[in-house]
């Protein structure tokens, strides 16, 4: 059956039909007209996804290559300013190595010391800065009315960064710090501290401000005194903190080598007193006391005068600085009889019991040569010769041995050369050159007792030394080596001993010069119950701008050692220009005496015959 329709029905769904029309056109102008927009435009919606994606598509290019350069073009150097930024490199402070004695005695170390500054602009007011003042001078114990007024003048011009006082210990910058003030400015450092002061000065040396040394086995040993300071590298944290598994093994604790020198402090204490005394009692200029081991070099003493005070080196005098027993030449003069009484019989051209006429003077190509003291002896042998040390009968000794055979000994001896030792600033010796000597009667005259070359004073130990070992020039020195807490020992390298005189010939001599001691000018060196064997010297000192000697200036030594039977040590005294009645038997055997006396209780030495008992005064 046909559907019913409400009567208007029709109608309202044809309005509403052409009503949805009327939209629909709308719509589609509105697209038309916004087509016509794009295409007027030159774009379309098609257009704007393909823009859309080829911008994502550069972009993604872009990307890809800028990672390209990352990761492959630059990732050397992004990766080592990666590593820059998270790697620190520190330098550690490495102290140099102690210096010690042969029995573990510190001579020298490093402390850590504070330098005090102050900055018066921090200061609040005036009566600020003069407490402070006060404060601080009471603890550093200076002036308080210096320190004020710096102080005072210091706040009123604004000043900064004034150096008040270097070198202070822990317990001054302690007392410092409790003071809580504005204005004062603790800075750490190092110091090198010599607890034993001049007792070892001539020896150790010191250093300087820069921390180089600049004298003794400071300088000389720097190498094995200064510690490798590695740079090391650390990993470190975002916020800066270091990675502690990376820190290298041994960095906190490190090796603990120490420099042990042959020294005894003890006898180089006792050495200076002795030569002190007897400086004084002459009122001489310098003097020197050298004892060594006769059969290894090794020096148990060394002792120089003047000295100086290493940790107030600024305070001293340059001239001490300079160990004069290696520094400086002399002429040895009688102290070298006994090494050309070797020769002689080295050569055959003596026996030991020889006798030699001994007038008061000789005459030799013109020049008249004097025995130092007028006696009546009408002949001496070979020991009396020593003994009475006759000038006129050194000279018919050696001139049994022809010029040129002479002069090579004293070459062979290394006369004219240094001696190697381990310390810094010796001197080569001076000998004239061989056609001078050969060809001129006087300079091998002159020679034979002591005049006419130089040499030092430790070359001249050396010469004694072989006199006392069988016959071999050994090395002298005073390093021992590089010890550790465990006891090991690292020894430098020495020249083997090189043999120079036949024991028969030095077991001769070392009998003659216990005669000397016993019954000769050397009797002021005597310790009962002890055989000691030595030589005196009193040497004219030659002109240093002229040709010629000093009027009056001497220099008076005696080299002795003992014991005689198995002699182990040679003791040089030596005195420069003594006052008064001055020779070697007055100013510098009694020295040599002292010190043996300190050398037999320190190292034991049994006596060599029963020690006679001095009866109590009544």
């Amino acid at each position: 059956m046909p559907t019913s329709v409400p009567p208007g029905s029709f109608d309202r769904r044809r309005r509403t039909v052409v009503t949805m029309n009327t939209q629909s056109t709308k719509s589609q102008q509105k697209a038309r007209k916004t087509l016509n927009k794009h295409q007027k435009s030159g774009t379309t919606p098609y257009f704007r996804l393909i823009l859309v994606w080829g911008v994502l598509f550069a972009s993604s290019l872009v990307l890809a290559g800028n990672l390209y350069h990352l990761q492959v073009v630059h990732s050397s150097e992004l990766l080592r300013r990666a590593r820059q930024q998270q790697t620190t490199y520190v330098n550690p402070y490495i102290p140099r190595r102690q210096v010690v004695d042969r029995n573990d005695n510190v001579l020298a170390i490093d402390r850590q010391v504070y330098t005090l500054y102050v900055h018066p602009n921090q200061f609040k007011s005036d009566s600020e800065a003069e407490t402070v003042a006060t404060d601080v001078a009471k603890i550093l114990a200076r002036p308080t009315a210096d320190i004020t007024d710096l102080f005072i003048d210091g706040f009123k011009n604004k000043k900064s960064g004034i150096r008040l006082a270097p070198a202070l210990s822990e317990e001054v910058a302690d007392k410092l710090r409790k003071l809580r003030a504005n204005g004062l400015d603790l800075v750490r450092e190092y110091s090198r501290l010599y607890p034993q002061e001049n007792v070892v000065a001539d020896v150790v040396g010191y250093v300087d401000i820069d921390r180089r040394g600049q004298a003794g086995i400071e300088y000389s040993q720097e190498q094995l005194l200064e510690r490798s300071a590695q740079t090391i590298e650390f990993r470190k944290t975002g916020n800066g903190a270091l990675l502690s598994g990376r820190i290298p093994e041994g960095f906190v604790h490190g090796e603990d080598w120490k420099l042990q020198l042959t020294l005894d402090t003890r006898l180089q204490r006792a050495a200076r007193v002795a030569l002190r005394e007897q400086m004084q009692k002459f009122s001489a200029q310098r003097g020197g006391v050298i004892v060594m081991d006769v059969q290894d070099g090794s020096i148990l003493s060394l002792v120089s005068e003047p000295s100086y005070n290493p940790n107030e080196y600024f305070n001293s005098d340059v001239n001490s600085f300079r160990n004069w027993l290696l520094a400086d030449l002399y002429e040895p003069g009688s102290t070298f009889k006994p090494i050309n009484i070797a020769i002689a019989l080295e050569e055959q051209v003596i026996q030991p019991n020889d006798v030699f006429p001994d007038p008061d003077t000789i005459k030799v190509g013109g020049w008249s040569i004097r025995n130092a003291e007028k006696e009546d002896n009408l002949s001496l042998s070979i020991t009396g010769i020593l003994q009475h040390s006759s000038n006129v009968g050194m000279v018919q000794v050696m001139q049994r041995l022809k010029p040129d055979v002479y002069y090579n000994w004293l070459q062979k001896l290394g006369i004219g050369k240094t001696v190697g030792i381990d310390l810094p600033f010796e001197a080569r010796g001076q000998l004239k050159n061989q056609a001078k000597f050969v060809s001129s009667p006087i300079e091998p005259a002159t020679a034979s007792f002591g005049q006419g070359f130089s040499l030092t004073p430790i070359q001249l130990v050396q010469l004694h030394a072989a006199l006392a070992n069988g016959g071999k020039l050994v090395t002298p020195h005073v390093v021992r080596g590089l010890i550790d807490s465990q006891g090991r020992l690292q020894q430098p390298s020495l020249p083997q001993p090189r043999t120079v005189f036949s024991p028969k010939t030095t077991q001769t001599l070392v009998e003659m010069l216990e005669t000397v001691v016993l019954q000769g000018s050397g009797k002021a060196s005597q310790v009962p119950g002890y055989r000691i064997g030595g030589k005196t010297g009193t040497a004219q000192k030659a002109n240093t701008s002229s040709r010629g000697y000093r009027s009056g200036a001497v220099i008076t030594s005696f080299v002795g050692m003992m014991p005689i039977e198995a002699p182990r040590y040679v003791v040089l005294a030596i005195v420069d220009e003594p006052k008064g009645i001055a020779y070697g038997s007055t100013v510098a055997a009694p020295i040599v005496k002292l010190v043996m006396d300190s050398l037999i209780s320190i190292e034991r030495i049994p006596p060599s015959q029963p020690i006679p008992e001095v009866s109590p005064s009544p």
